[in-house]
């Protein structure tokens, strides 16, 4: 017998890998990387318009931990204390962005972008 999907299921999966993204905010990076392992995981099965999603949930993991680095890495000379609120909110930004959508039943619209 064979498992079916119900976009029902799978939107709620996608924004609870949002919510962990957010969460990691106040929790550290331990939400946020549950959160991608998740969103490699449910990828296969989603519909292609929430593979867009997971894509898009993917890529701010690993272009948040880029920025994250670089802002350890200038903690150094004093200047990555001015990054991480920026990081935060660039987050936030596409956290939101990404729920609103997904709320929509659409895709998220550059989930290629670096931004939101």
């Amino acid at each position: 017998m064979t498992q079916t999907y119900l976009p029902e299921q799978d939107t709620r999966v996608t924004q609870i890998i949002y919510v962990l993204y957010l969460a990691g905010l106040i929790t550290g990076s331990v939400t946020t990387l549950i959160g991608a392992i998740m969103a490699y995981v449910y990828r296969g099965d989603a519909s292609p318009w929430l593979r867009e999603h997971y894509r898009y949930l993917i890529r701010t993991f690993w272009i948040g931990a880029l920025y994250g680095c670089i802002a350890l890495l200038l903690g150094v000379i004093g200047i990555g204390f001015l990054i991480m609120p920026l990081l935060a909110l660039w987050l936030i930004v596409r956290c939101v962005v990404g729920l609103k959508a997904v709320r929509a039943d659409q895709a998220p619209a550059k989930p290629s972008s670096w931004l939101w």
